[in-house]
């Protein structure tokens, strides 16, 4: 069954379901986001994209009788500002389901108590290590080894390079795909003589890319979000370099500075979102099409690329409540487990028992900017 056509029906089984429910009673989402540091352009799109997608369900009544309320705390893009805020939501607001922001560490910091609260995870991040933890988290991101490999796969098909560096930042994500960076060069032909890491606020990774230029490296592999990205371009170009910059998924508002630093330098991994225009009709441009005008009423042209699989991970909690017939914490996590295919707006998510990562098949694209604009380069 399509997603669109099991939403509806879910929503008019709500509406009969009304009678039985505590329909005064909102069902909270508990939301832990970095509105400020690093993460706070990405999280803060999560937040916004959440805010359409909980209007959207409410304007159509809600499921199964209670309309849906999000409990938003900020975690600044810390730790342990995430295992703070997570208590309070869990032991204050009483929220039913997280469907929290990007924040690696922060949610890996605070999934023990989660767990032990028996509170199901949609995450904007990977998921936490532990099994147990990861049992109860599901993540609406491609797997990283898809961002590496989109970057190799440009380089191997389009390029001459062969020798690249990777610059990195300190937190979960960006450590995992950088050990996926080195460790899948060879498969694509490529070596990886310098593997820099920085910190966030950084100001200068000068010496990192004079090492990777020393090593005969024509490409930098930037894995991180925020505006590392625009120091990084803003050093090349500095420096004087034809080096190309290959940055990771972002916003596109962190993005374009880059891009109009370092023009046809600069290339980026983007999510379906992003390139909208550029997508051939089907199931998933209808899927970002349903969610677009909504975004663009309340955001203008923000960039939708994360709020989108923030919409994906309402509509899929919408699912599991529905297929479940409760609100019911380790109800809706085992319904996850047993949906159907759902078509998302940043790809098809097949969750299972055994795989809490949705998307299994690569939905990136490369990007760049010309005249402003995003366009493909794959």
């Amino acid at each position: 069954m399509k997603a669109g056509s099991f939403f509806a029906l879910a929503l008019a089984a709500s509406t009969a379901f009304a009678g039985s429910a505590r329909a005064e009673e909102p069902f909270k989402i508990g939301v832990s986001v970095g509105l400020t540091g690093y993460a706070a352009a990405v999280d803060r799109s999560w937040r916004d994209g959440l805010d359409v997608a909980v209007d959207y369900v409410n304007a159509h009544g809600g499921v199964l009788g209670r309309k849906l309320e999000l409990v938003v705390e900020d975690n600044k893009s810390e730790p342990q500002e995430a295992v703070t805020v997570y208590r309070k939501m869990i032991s204050s607001d009483h929220v039913g389901i997280f469907i929290s922001g990007c924040v690696s560490a922060g949610n890996f910091a605070a999934a023990p108590f989660v767990v032990r609260a028996k509170i199901p995870m949609m995450l904007c991040s990977i998921l936490p290590p532990q099994p147990e933890q990861a049992a109860w988290a599901y993540s609406f991101l491609a797997p990283p080894r898809f961002e590496v490999e989109k970057r190799y796969e440009y380089l191997k098909n389009h390029t001459k390079i062969r020798t690249v560096g990777v610059l990195y930042d300190p937190s979960p994500y960006a450590n995992f795909q950088k050990t996926l960076a080195v460790n899948a060069a060879p498969e694509f032909g490529i070596a990886v003589p310098v593997v820099e890491q920085y910190k966030q606020d950084d100001a200068d990774f000068s010496t990192q890319i004079s090492k990777m230029e020393s090593a005969d490296a024509k490409a930098v592999i930037k894995i991180g979000l925020g505006g590392s990205t625009l120091t990084t371009a803003k050093n090349i170009k500095q420096l004087g370099l034809n080096t190309l910059l290959l940055g990771s998924v972002d916003d596109l508002a962190v993005l374009k500075p880059a891009g109009d630093t370092l023009g046809s330098q600069f290339l980026f991994v983007a999510t379906p979102s992003q390139v909208y225009d550029a997508l051939p009709q089907g199931a998933l441009k209808s899927e970002i099409g349903r969610f677009l005008p909504l975004w663009k009423a309340k955001q203008g042209e923000r960039d939708p690329g994360w709020a989108g699989k923030a919409w994906d991970a309402v509509m899929v909690t919408v699912e599991a409540i529905q297929a479940a017939k409760s609100f019911d914490g380790e109800k809706i996590r085992a319904a996850v487990e047993t949906l159907p295919p759902h078509q998302g707006t940043g790809g098809v998510y097949n969750f299972s028992p055994t795989v809490h990562q949705g998307i299994t098949v690569n939905p990136f694209l490369l990007g760049t900017f010309e005249g402003g604009k995003v366009v493909v380069k794959d």
